[in-house]
C-alpha cells in the first residue's frame, strides 16, 4: 500500500492538470491592444480632479501628505490672486509631487482630502525607466480641461470665490 500511495497521488495531480488544460475556457487577454477591466474598488494611479468650471480642487492644505504613511507626497502651497486664480480658495498647490516608488496605494490621501481633489484612479500602466520618471508632478496628475477657456491660471472678478471648500449637500440615497 505504501508503494501505491505516491502513484495514486501523482495520478490525481495529473488528472487535475488534464482537466484544467482541456476542459476550462482560456482566459488570455492580448494586453497592449485589449485592456482588462479593473474591479470597482481598484486603486491605481493618482488623479488630481477639477471642478466643472475648470478650477483645480486642490487647495494646498497638505493633509494628504500628512496622512501618507510612506511619505510619498510633497505639497507646496501658494496664494491665489484674482489675476492668477488656480483654485476657489485663498491657496492652491503650486507644487504637488507623488513618488510612485514609495506609494503603497493605501488610499489614505484620498480619505484625508477635504475637497476630494486626489483620487486613486483605474490606470494600472505604471512603468519607469529611471527614478526621476517615477515622481509624478502636478501637471502629470491633473485632469485635462474640456475646453481651452477653462485652463488655469485665469483672471476672475474680485470677490467671486470666497470659500475654498464648496457648500456640501446632504447625502441622498
Amino acid at each position: 500500500m505504501r508503494v501505491l500511495e505516491p502513484m495514486i497521488e501523482l495520478g490525481r495531480g495529473l488528472w487535475i492538470t488534464f482537466k484544467q488544460t482541456f476542459f476550462n475556457p482560456v482566459v488570455t487577454v492580448s494586453y497592449p491592444e485589449e485592456k482588462r477591466q479593473v474591479r470597482p474598488r481598484y486603486r491605481g494611479r493618482h488623479v488630481l480632479k477639477r471642478y466643472e468650471n475648470g478650477l483645480e480642487k486642490c487647495i494646498g492644505c497638505s493633509l494628504c501628505a500628512a496622512a501618507c504613511p510612506a511619505d510619498a507626497i510633497f505639497v507646496e502651497a501658494s496664494e491665489n490672486t484674482d489675476e492668477n486664480r488656480f483654485s476657489p480658495g485663498e491657496r492652491y498647490a503650486s507644487t504637488y509631487e507623488i513618488n510612485m516608488l514609495r506609494c503603497i496605494y493605501c488610499g489614505f490621501c484620498e480619505d484625508a482630502c477635504p475637497t476630494e481633489a486626489i483620487v486613486l484612479g483605474d490606470n494600472y500602466e505604471l512603468s519607469f525607466t529611471s527614478r526621476r520618471d517615477a515622481i509624478y508632478t502636478k501637471e502629470m496628475l491633473l485632469e485635462t480641461v474640456p475646453s481651452s477657456d477653462m485652463t488655469t491660471p485665469r483672471s476672475v472678478e474680485p470677490g467671486v470665490y470666497t470659500r475654498s471648500v464648496p457648500e456640501m449637500k446632504d447625502p441622498q440615497d
